[in-house]
């Protein structure tokens, strides 16, 4: 008779942790989609993809323009007729840590001879300011453009929710690939060979 009231019990616990995860979801896509609208009313070009809201394989990577941690400006057009690693990142991120040295040593290797630029986009706004991502590029060594999302604009057009996210964008502006979560050096050979 215990075990059977504890099953049930056990039972209605998951039941409503299911529930609940199923209202926050739909918050979380609420919240997105008012910020989507907001930024479309603004005039801003939001990518809405072919699976609805967000960005995905296929689409045409939207454009922007940043000023990087160096002071100069850079816009993603820049880079046309080249593949473009687009990453979404934060210092406090311990994956976007993990990550950083691959990133690096992938592009003191492969930036001219696979025809690879990376851009490795800040999100400032969620960030602990100009000096410590200065540190941070100092202490890992970081040679590629390091774009400052200041007004966290770029961050909620490409859904970098989780980070770092990734995109691999092919030398039309295409969208072949999106990665959540932290790339390895070889990952990345692999995902640049498979696009034009």
């Amino acid at each position: 008779m215990n075990k059977r009231i504890l099953g049930i019990g056990l039972i209605a616990v998951l039941v409503g942790l299911f529930v609940v995860n199923i209202i926050q979801n739909q918050a979380s896509q609420k919240k997105m989609e008012e910020q989507v609208a907001e930024q479309l009313e603004s005039g801003l070009d939001v990518g809405i993809g072919s699976e609805g809201l967000g960005l995905g394989e296929g689409d045409k990577a939207p454009d922007f323009t940043l000023t990087t941690l160096d002071g100069r400006e850079v816009s993603l057009s820049d880079f046309e007729g080249q593949k473009v690693i687009l990453n979404f990142w934060a210092t406090w991120c311990p994956p976007c840590k993990a990550e950083m040295p691959h990133m690096q040593e992938y592009y003191g290797q492969y930036h001219e001879k696979a025809n690879v630029e990376m851009l490795a986009v800040n999100l400032t706004t969620i960030d602990n300011g100009k000096e410590a991502i200065e540190k941070f590029a100092g202490e890992y060594g970081l040679t590629f453009p390091i774009p400052l999302d200041e007004d966290g604009v770029q961050g909620t057009v490409y859904q970098a929710q989780t980070i770092p996210t990734s995109y691999m964008i092919d030398t039309d502006g295409i969208i072949r690939h999106k990665i959540l979560g932290p790339m390895n050096k070889e990952m990345m050979i692999q995902l640049v060979e498979n696009m034009d």
